[in-house]
């Protein structure tokens, strides 16, 4: 349940199974600007890391990232679930996201990690490294939780029956 005053924070990372480069991740780097657009337009939408800090930080070896030079990440911040899901399952970006196999490297690795931030908050990438380790280490909590673990994630669900069915 989305706490009083707060917003939900998003960080979803994944490696490309090829450089940025390479003509087959072509049409996925190609869109991001696309997508990226969609998004701040979006009923709902406050903020996203820049292209310049998500990729200083993407390729800082030092990092929480780890330096990978194929990582492709997102942080951002939503008003509320509601308004991320949105974006994600009704926009431009659910025609990427049905793709992402062409794209990223198989991995049985979380990609996606939520948690709430006092509204005007801008997280860091190490708050998301933080909330990502944590969710993988001890599972949906309220300290971070990924789309099962979000109680207002009806399309979500919806699609996940859809699936199954």
């Amino acid at each position: 349940m989305q706490p009083s005053g707060h917003h939900i924070a998003e960080f979803n990372i994944g490696t490309l199974r090829y450089d940025w480069e390479d003509p087959r991740v072509k049409d996925f780097a190609d869109n991001l600007d696309r997508v990226y657009a969609v998004a701040m337009r979006a009923p709902g939408f406050v903020w996203r890391m820049s292209d310049d800090a998500m990729e200083d930080a993407q390729c800082d070896p030092k990092g929480p990232l780890g330096g990978n030079p194929r990582t492709a990440s997102t942080l951002s911040v939503w008003e509320d679930i509601t308004s991320l899901e949105n974006f994600v399952w009704n926009t431009v970006h659910k025609q990427f996201y049905d793709r992402k196999h062409e794209w990223y490297a198989p991995s049985d690795a979380l990609r996606l990690v939520l948690w709430w931030v006092p509204a005007g908050h801008r997280p860091t990438i190490a708050e998301a490294g933080e909330r990502y380790r944590h969710l993988e280490e001890h599972g949906e909590t309220e300290f971070s939780f990924g789309w099962a673990g979000a109680k207002e994630a009806a399309l979500w669900k919806a699609a996940q029956c859809e699936q199954v069915g």
